[in-house]
């Protein structure tokens, strides 16, 4: 019997993976950016909508590494177009991290981003996605014997 084509699986989850890989970062650095604000007052209360964002963001990164399950599309090319490649351009040459933020819209959603991207966050947060659809991959290539 030939192997299911798993064609569609690979393809929707690099769809999503590629979808919701910049939004979950874009509400991380928001958040964390947010936070930081109340934080740097030596405000006693914690700023609610900050909270929500980073809670959101990391769930939808958590829905981007649970697709490695589905297909390490997801993971793959999520991490590595919005989190490996950005920060390795910007570790290498910082000059071409500042005309990336170019591309990200509006003021607060830029500081936050920029400073995952200058920090190394995002090289990190990347290389994890990465880590997880090739952890996927290397699961379901031992429970398929059709793979070998």
């Amino acid at each position: 019997m030939p192997p299911a084509s798993r064609t569609g699986a690979r393809v929707l989850s690099g769809l999503a993976g590629l979808v919701l890989t910049p939004v979950a970062l874009g509400l991380l650095g928001y958040g964390g950016y947010r936070q930081q604000n109340v934080l740097s007052t030596y405000a006693a209360h914690s700023d609610a909508v900050s909270v929500v964002l980073l809670v959101a963001g990391a769930l939808l990164l958590l829905a981007v590494a649970t697709l490695g399950a589905w297909s390490s599309a997801g993971p793959l090319l999520g991490g590595l177009l919005w989190g490996v490649l950005p920060g390795l351009v910007t570790l290498a040459m910082p000059q071409w991290g500042l005309e990336l933020l170019n591309l990200v819209p509006w003021g607060q959603l830029r500081f936050g981003v920029a400073t995952w991207l200058f920090t190394g966050a995002l090289f990190g947060c990347g290389f994890l996605l990465v880590g997880t659809g090739l952890a996927g991959s290397l699961v379901r290539r031992r429970r398929e014997p059709h793979a070998r």
